[in-house]
């Protein structure tokens, strides 16, 4: 495969992948309503970290752990789960009315950039399609370093303009969406999606 062919299919499959609902979207849309643009783009930005995480592992060789070892994937499953279910009941029993903080405050809980980092970096699906999906694109004879770095690099740029997308989206229906029992069905919705997904992950295999 040229380099030329291998750009255009894999940039064609990672298309194909960020367009399709998951976590990440469920996430970027939930903070774009409910708390605003700048919130939605940290968060954006933390699951294109935990992309870059990932690909650094990959590259470096670690991630085939991942595809040969059942206990270091159930190990981070273990751990990717809970940290959904915990998102997830946090939502659903401490719902908010409002969004509006005071001026300067700020909050470990409330940071979307660490949520969207940790949401795919405990996920060991997104590590073990990138060990098994990423190679396939490496031309031959190139550096699977380097060309690693250079895919992720597109699968960031491609999730960050569909994110942008999301966001622009929902500028439209701010209003609506910030009313205090707006925000408490979608806390509530969002938290019981994030349960889905962490029952999702529990019971996923490192064969699938």
């Amino acid at each position: 495969m040229s380099v030329h062919d291998s750009l255009l299919a894999f940039s064609f499959a990672a298309l194909l992948l960020t367009l399709t609902p998951g976590l990440d979207t469920a996430l970027i849309l939930r903070t774009a309503c409910a708390e605003g643009g700048k919130k939605a783009f940290h968060t954006a930005l933390g699951i294109n970290t935990g992309c870059f995480i990932w690909g650094a592992v990959v590259a470096l060789g670690l991630g085939a752990l991942l595809a040969v070892s059942e206990l270091a994937y159930t190990i981070l499953k273990i751990c990717g789960a809970a940290y959904l279910c915990w998102l997830g009941l946090h939502l659903l029993m401490r719902p908010r009315s409002t969004f509006i903080q005071e001026e300067g405050a700020t909050s470990p809980r409330n940071n979307w950039f660490i949520r969207g980092m940790l949401g795919n970096v405990l996920n060991p699906k997104v590590g073990i399609f990138y060990v098994s999906f990423l190679p396939q694109f490496i031309p031959a004879g190139h550096s699977p370093f380097i060309w690693t770095f250079i895919l992720v690099g597109i699968h960031v740029l491609i999730g960050t303009v569909w994110s942008t997308t999301l966001i622009l989206s929902t500028h439209f229906a701010s209003g609506v969406l910030k009313k205090s029992r707006v925000i408490r069905a979608m806390d509530r919705a969002t938290g019981g999606l994030f349960l889905c997904f962490a029952a999702k992950l529990a019971f996923s295999t490192s064969g699938k």
